[in-house]
């Protein structure tokens, strides 16, 4: 390969270009950390034990005592639903005072998978709240690095901004990291090399961490739709206050989204849903198909993490899945592959673009010989000069 250019230099301290791990799937709780967190069955009603024959007798005599005392009009019966008759005649339980079938009638068990489909995630709202600067964190000579928190359903979720010194409004990249071992994840990320790329481009660049990241709250992500709707609210956000406070040089109406690995993932079901999004860089990206995500993961994770996601009905899993709503995305799509990527097959990135170039879709598709999950060296000038060249077309440049 040519080589057409250098690699970016971190301004605010030093970051060699190869210092990506590539991600590894490390133990079974990282992955049920960052995986799905199992429903919560409810246990289905217990039949009652048969009655011992000594529990019958005294019914029995209990029974005639009170008929007993009902013919003489010595006492009021007790309710019906506590008596016992030989010939099974029904009886009527009183007002407010359930009988013994409604007590055996099982509740029905929730769908552990409503909420989780494209169609619902199209309808639902997402950015109440505000977005809120926590701190600074650096500045260089381009720009400033802060660190943000916002709410996300209910959860407090964090991530970094750099901002550009000059004056705005600056197109907008939120940049979406992949999979990190939660033990070991810090907000300044291995995706900072690009955050910083950006920004020195001029570029307004937010980088979520995602719920189950220090220092985010923790929450549920089944099909790490967590993460997407985490995304969403802050989409949404930025929109609401863009031109205002931490977000004054923010142009809220031109947003991109840069997603590796399983930010690629989370980038395509945004695409889906939120169909205003301007420019999208999936690297290295997870597949829209969430069947074949999941026989992965299940096998990286030796089986602990995949059994929920691969458990619904066909027609359910399609609906959850991007791959059945790729015509619904509006946004430019460039598409980043290693050709010796040994952790996600770069099959997915090509089978990808030849969906969306034959839907019509605006996409570009590239292939990086002798480049592994994530880029270094002359891959990742190479990829970075057409990231930026990208987002230049499709976003304008800053």
């Amino acid at each position: 390969m040519a080589q057409t250019g250098s690699g970016t230099n971190n301004p605010i301290e030093d970051f060699p270009r190869d210092h990506a791990q590539i991600p590894t799937y490390d133990s079974r709780a990282d992955w049920l950390k960052l995986g799905v967190r199992a429903p919560i069955l409810m246990p289905s009603n217990r039949s009652l034990p048969p009655h011992s024959s000594k529990l019958s007798v005294l019914l029995v005599l209990a029974a005639a005592f009170l008929i007993a005392g009902c013919a003489a009009g010595a006492r009021a019966p007790l309710p019906t639903a506590l008596l016992f008759s030989s010939t099974r005649q029904p009886t009527i339980a009183p007002t407010g005072i359930p009988s013994a079938a409604q007590t055996l009638t099982p509740s029905p068990t929730p769908d552990p998978y409503v909420g989780l489909t494209i169609d619902e995630l199209q309808v639902r709202s997402y950015g109440e709240g505000t977005l809120e600067i926590e701190s600074r964190m650096g500045t260089s000579s381009r720009f400033t690095r802060l660190l943000f928190s916002y709410p996300s359903d209910g959860l407090q979720v964090y991530g970094f901004m750099n901002v550009p010194n000059t004056s705005g409004p600056r197109p907008v990249v939120l940049v979406l990291h992949g999979f990190v071992t939660p033990a070991t994840y810090r907000t300044i990320a291995y995706t900072r090399v690009y955050a910083d790329a950006l920004a020195n481009a001029g570029y307004f660049v937010l980088h979520p961490n995602y719920r189950n990241h220090p220092p985010s709250e923790d929450g549920p992500n089944p099909y790490r739709i967590g993460y997407a709707i985490d995304v969403l609210n802050l989409i949404a956000l930025v929109r609401q206050q863009a031109g205002e406070g931490a977000l004054e040089k923010a142009d809220g109406e031109n947003i991109g989204l840069l997603g590796h690995s399983m930010g690629g993932g989370i980038t395509l079901r945004v695409l889906t849903v939120d169909p205003e999004i301007g420019a999208a860089v999936l690297y290295g990206s997870m597949s829209a198909d969430e069947r074949r995500n999941f026989e992965q993961i299940l096998i990286w994770t030796d089986g602990d993490v995949g059994d929920f996601e691969l458990n619904p009905a066909e027609d359910e899993l399609r609906g959850i899945s991007p791959l059945f709503y790729l015509e619904q995305i509006q946004a430019a799509a460039s598409i980043h592959h290693g050709a010796e990527d040994n952790t996600v097959p770069p099959e997915w990135s090509e089978e990808l673009c030849a969906l969306l170039d034959a839907m019509g879709k605006s996409v570009e598709c590239f292939s990086y010989p002798d480049q592994p999950h994530t880029f270094y060296g002359e891959g990742y000038s190479l990829f970075m000069q057409r990231v930026l060249r990208f987002f230049n077309l499709q976003l304008g440049a800053p």
